[in-house]
């Protein structure tokens, strides 16, 4: 694979080797000096880089990937932490506007005049934000040159738009992605051209894995009672809202309230929906509409007390949520198998033998999946500062090159970019593990997947390499995570350019993808879609497949402990 593909990849390793070149400087690096090299790789997710007209599927990806202050914005610092900033110079970056962007999770800080303070975990920050920073200057600066040859700076936001020939449709897609900040940006826009600069600060290994080691001291800090480093652990990568209500079930104990809310704030296409579940003429999971639902009423005002007496009972079953400080922007669940209430999980998930969990002394420590190379400092350090992990599973997006969006895909195989390193292993789950909890979409399991060192990073040879190759999944962590993997399995570092196979690996281990990308459908996108509710299905169905394996791995490890202690030889005072 990585033969078919070194030649495709010439120019994109170009452009990935300048700019990080580049930011080796003390110096401001101007985005402009990096525009020449992108438009040479061509990337897949901006096909009309090099066209007059607007791309408004690159304009809305990145959109959606940095905070609305970006108008404002010359400077962009990065920094591993705000430690960093403070050695430089900046002072205390954390005292200016938090900031943040609808599509990535990134801690960032405005100081409310041109500079813009950005938090990276990993070399991977820099493979995500460096060219969404490249491509949203060229998107802007084609909009500015449309606007000046115009003759237009002020208007209503369809007559500006209007007036540099953008269709109806075209008008709408930008109105929905930019809001309320429609024409604000729209006069920012014909009147400054966009010369973004970065300036890297810090950088080291060191600096990464310092940073790492400090999120997870405030782990420990929060839950000195639970002693995690004596104990089991299951470690999953995932998400922040859905094993949580699977395991707690606060939301199908609470329906009355969410189906009060919907009607009361007009949600008119959920009731239709739930009036169709509750007739059986719609196969969607009850389960699953009311997490939806639940999740649309965290964002309404009236819904604090719901949600601190959600904050009451997880306590009472052993649910701890840890929200990130100053480092790293992951999020972390520590949820104590022996206090889980059996008879409020989730129906799917009620097991023979579930009961027994209240014998258990393992827990689940589920991240909101990091990205990149971030999962390969973030697994090294809880690997080794837990008492032992019993299984590892990982839930996260990708692209598909063979199915269609909402698909799971299960690999047991992965290509990592980064490492040129090919792992094969068993995977923990197959379709069938998923496919009884799947309602729009399907299951691909046996897939080779890819892990990119980022979205941008991939052009049209490089996928036709790859296909090729029957490589068909596209994301960003499982390479990183089987580094740390292999780390923890061998007494050396990971390789490079090798082919690793994992026959037993030291734990339970399984992957799941689902697709949120068809990279080979133009437009068919983050950028120009949104998995909406139909997302919950891929992603329940996923979820349920890590919780009803771990309940499976930690009942029959109870069992065995149980049935080696009564099979055991009387010691002498029994005698």
């Amino acid at each position: 694979m990585q033969l078919q593909t070194r030649e495709v990849q010439a120019p994109l390793e170009i452009f990935h080797r300048t700019y990080h070149s580049l930011l080796r400087s003390s110096g401001e690096i101007q985005i402009q000096a990096l525009v020449e090299p992108y438009l040479a790789f061509d990337p897949a997710l901006h096909s009309g880089a090099q066209q007059a007209k607007p791309d408004l599927a690159a304009l809305t990806y990145t959109s959606l990937r940095l905070p609305s202050c970006i108008d404002q914005v010359r400077l962009i610092l990065l920094g591993q932490s705000h430690e960093v900033f403070d050695r430089s110079g900046r002072g205390n970056v954390t005292s200016w506007q938090p900031v943040s962007a609808p599509g990535r999770r990134r801690k960032m800080f405005f100081d409310g005049d041109s500079t813009l303070a950005v938090l990276i975990a990993s070399p991977s920050d820099l493979d995500d934000l460096i060219p969404i920073l490249v491509a949203f200057q060229i998107e802007w600066n084609k909009l500015h040159r449309l606007f000046t040859e115009a003759r237009v700076e002020s208007a209503a936001a369809e007559a500006m738009l209007q007036a540099i020939g953008l269709s109806e449709h075209d008008i709408e897609r930008l109105k929905t992605i930019w809001g309320v900040h429609t024409r604000a940006r729209l006069e920012q826009i014909a009147r400054n051209k966009k010369r973004f600069a970065v300036r890297m600060l810090g950088g080291s290994l060191m600096d990464y894995e310092r940073a790492t080691l400090r999120w997870w001291w405030h782990i420990e800090d929060t839950l000195p009672d639970l002693r995690l480093r004596n104990r089991p652990v299951y470690f999953v990568s995932s998400n922040t809202h859905s094993l949580v209500n699977l395991l707690s079930g606060f939301a199908l104990r609470n329906t009355d309230e969410l189906l009060h809310f919907i009607r009361q704030r007009g949600h008119t296409e959920l009731l239709v929906e739930y009036e169709r579940i509750a007739a059986e003429q719609e196969p969607t999971s009850r389960e699953n509409f009311f997490y939806y639902v639940q999740k649309k009423y965290q964002r309404d005002p009236d819904s604090e007390a719901y949600f601190v007496q959600r904050g009451l009972e997880e306590q009472t079953m052993g649910i701890h949520r840890i929200g990130s400080r100053f480092y790293l922007d992951v999020d972390v669940q520590v949820m104590e198998l022996a206090k889980l209430d059996p008879a409020c999980i989730d129906p799917r998930i009620r097991l023979p033998g579930v009961e027994r969990l209240r014998e258990s002394d393992a827990v689940i420590i589920n991240i909101d999946y990091p990205l990149g190379l971030a999962a390969y400092h973030i697994f090294k350090i809880v690997a080794r500062s837990v008492g032992s992990l019993r299984g590892v599973y990982v839930l996260g997006k990708a692209a598909t090159l063979n199915g269609k969006i909402g698909d799971v895909l299960i690999p047991n195989v992965v290509y990592d970019e980064h490492t040129r390193n090919t792992f094969h292993f068993a995977s923990a789950f197959s379709a069938i593990d998923v496919e009884p909890y799947l309602v729009h979409s399907s299951v691909l399991d046996n897939q080779k997947a890819v892990t990119s060192m980022g979205t941008f990073l991939q052009n049209d040879p490089f996928l036709d390499a790859l296909y090729r190759d029957f490589f068909t999944d596209i994301e960003m962590e499982a390479g990183p995570f089987l580094n740390a993997i292999y780390e923890h399995t061998f007494a050396s570092r990971y390789p490079t350019a090798e082919v690793v196979t994992f026959l037993r690996p030291p734990f339970d281990l399984g992957l799941l993808h689902y697709a949120s990308d068809t990279p080979y459908s133009k437009g068919s996108n983050l950028g120009s879609r949104n998995l909406s509710y139909f997302g919950m299905d891929p992603t329940y169905a996923s979820s349920l497949a890590i919780a009803r394996r771990i309940v499976e791995q930690e009942v029959a490890r109870i069992e065995k402990v149980a049935a080696a202690s009564h099979s055991r030889l009387p010691d002498l005072a029994e005698i």
